[in-house]
C-alpha cells in the first residue's frame, strides 16, 4: 500500500496515474500547493519544502516527481511502464524525465511563483515573461526530440508520455504561456494520453475546465 500526499493542479496528479496505470494499491491523504496554508507535520517530516508529491510505503518514502516516477516503474517492472536498465531507449527515459523536472518544470516556476526568483515585486513580471519564454524553448526541445515517433520514446507508452500529459495541463495563455498548438508531436502524445481511463478519471476536474 502506497500513501500519496495529494492536491488538484499539483505533480501528484501524475504520480496518481501512474500508480493506476501500475495497478498498485494507494491511499491519498489531501494537502495543499498554496505555501501560506498549513502541511500536514508527516509530509513535512519527509520534504521540509513542503511541496508535492511526497510518497509513503511500508518502509520508506521520497519526494519529487521525476524520482518517483523512475522508482515507481523500477519497482513495478512488469507493468511496462520504463526501458529496462539493459535498453538502449533507458538513457532517453532517464534523460527526459530529469529534462522535464530540471528545466520545464522550473521555466513553469518562473511564471507561476516569480517572487522565488527576484528580490523585489516590481521585478516579478520580468521573471514571468522570462519564465513563458523558457517554456516555449524547452518545449520545443521535447518537440524536436518526438519528431515522428508515436510516443516520447519510440513505440512504446512509457511514463514519460505520463509526465508530458501532465505538464501540458499546468499551461495557461492568460500568464503568457505557449499553447499546445505551437508543438504539434507533443499535442498529438498528450491527446492519445487524455483517453487513457486513469487520465479520464483523475484529470477529471481539468478535462471539464482546463482552466480551473
Amino acid at each position: 500500500m502506497y500513501r500519496l500526499f495529494y492536491a488538484l493542479k499539483s505533480a501528484s496528479m501524475g504520480v496518481r496515474v501512474l500508480l493506476e496505470e501500475i495497478g498498485a494499491p494507494y491511499e491519498l491523504i489531501e494537502t495543499s500547493v498554496k505555501m501560506d496554508e498549513p502541511r500536514p507535520p508527516e509530509q513535512l517530516a519527509v520534504n521540509p519544502n513542503g511541496w508535492i508529491p511526497v510518497l509513503l510505503w511500508e518502509d520508506g518514502a521520497m519526494y519529487e516527481c521525476a524520482a518517483i516516477t523512475m522508482f515507481l516503474c523500477d519497482r513495478h517492472s512488469e507493468a511496462g511502464l520504463a526501458p529496462a536498465t539493459n535498453n538502449p531507449a533507458r538513457a532517453r527515459y532517464l534523460q527526459t524525465l530529469v529534462y522535464f523536472s530540471n528545466s520545464v518544470q522550473n521555466a513553469f516556476q518562473l511564471t507561476y511563483y516569480p517572487d522565488r526568483f527576484v528580490d523585489a515585486v516590481g521585478d516579478e513580471p520580468s521573471a514571468q515573461r522570462r519564465g513563458s519564454r523558457r517554456l516555449r524553448e524547452t518545449w520545443t526541445v521535447i518537440e524536436d526530440q518526438i519528431g515522428d515517433n508515436e510516443w516520447v520514446l519510440g513505440d512504446q507508452f512509457s511514463a514519460a508520455d505520463i509526465y508530458l500529459f501532465m505538464l501540458t495541463t499546468w499551461l495557461r495563455v492568460a500568464k503568457g504561456h505557449p499553447t499546445m498548438s505551437e508543438f504539434p508531436n507533443a499535442k498529438r502524445i498528450a491527446d492519445k494520453v487524455l483517453i487513457r481511463p486513469s487520465v479520464q478519471q483523475i484529470y477529471k476536474p481539468w478535462i471539464a475546465d482546463p482552466q480551473y
